[in-house]
């Protein structure tokens, strides 16, 4: 039997919900460094010089110094996360930072690619539901990958944090998407890969919930080399699945 209500609106979280970012992120982040060798230096050290450093700097994006320039392109951060591993390595060179950080952006979008079942999914529950996006992200970088994918034509709207100025979690988001989908919080299922950034904001916002957790979705700056664990404490969502599929046999399409 369906554990979900008949939602009126489905929303969908883009990276890692419907196509593969880490994956992509991760196989650019190789070819970079293996492009772009150092001496002394294997592509697995520079991996975690990476990691580490966006560690670092994720916790920054947030702060008045990086927001704006993060909301508006991908590109400034791109960059400052490849000149922090020339440094740490005490390379002080920006020509190669920018070299480094175009490399990794060709790469990584060129290897993005929905998961198998994604438009058999979009397609089917388009047929019944309004579907709707909300991605965080710079605006130009989650512009690129929709059209890549090409899969705007599903949803309406389409809530990028980059164009928002603000991001999920943030209650404004979610409050957002019930304003322009002329909806109620009772009549909304999110479904994302993100604990933290869907699955919590939205049980906040009393929309139902679907956890995708996959095990590709890992982030090169993982410690345990496992998907996202529901954190202490946490409450669980309505369903958790591995494979979007499944929500066609809940939601009845």
């Amino acid at each position: 039997m369906p554990s979900l209500k008949t939602p009126k609106v489905i929303v969908f979280d883009l990276d890692d919900t419907l196509c593969g970012y880490w994956q992509a992120a991760k196989e650019g982040l190789r070819k970079t460094f293996l492009l772009h060798d150092e001496p002394g230096q294997t592509v697995e050290q520079m991996l975690q010089l990476w990691a580490e450093e966006f560690t670092v700097l994720s916790h920054e994006i947030s702060e008045p110094l990086w927001y704006p320039r993060y909301c508006e392109s991908g590109e400034t951060t791109r960059r400052e996360l490849m000149r922090r591993v020339l440094v740490r390595l005490g390379i002080h060179d920006s020509s190669k930072a920018q070299a480094m950080s175009d490399t990794y952006y060709v790469e990584r979008h060129a290897g993005l690619e929905l998961f198998p079942e994604s438009i058999e999914v979009l397609e089917a529950l388009s047929r019944k539901f309004r579907l709707a996006m909300i991605t965080n992200g710079p605006a130009d970088i989650q512009r690129q990958e929709l059209e890549k994918l090409q899969i705007s034509r599903f949803f309406d709207p389409i809530l990028i944090e980059g164009e928002m100025k603000m991001g999920k979690p943030h209650p404004g988001v979610m409050s957002r998407l019930e304003e322009l989908a002329g909806c109620r919080a009772t009549d909304v299922l999110m479904v994302g890969n993100s604990y933290k950034h869907d699955i919590a904001p939205a049980i906040s916002a009393g929309w139902q919930t679907v956890w995708i957790r996959r095990d590709t979705d890992v982030a090169p700056s993982s410690k345990t080399g496992k998907p996202e664990e529901l954190p202490l404490g946490g409450e669980m969502p309505d369903l958790i699945i591995s494979d979007l599929r499944e929500l066609l046999e809940e939601v009845g399409s």
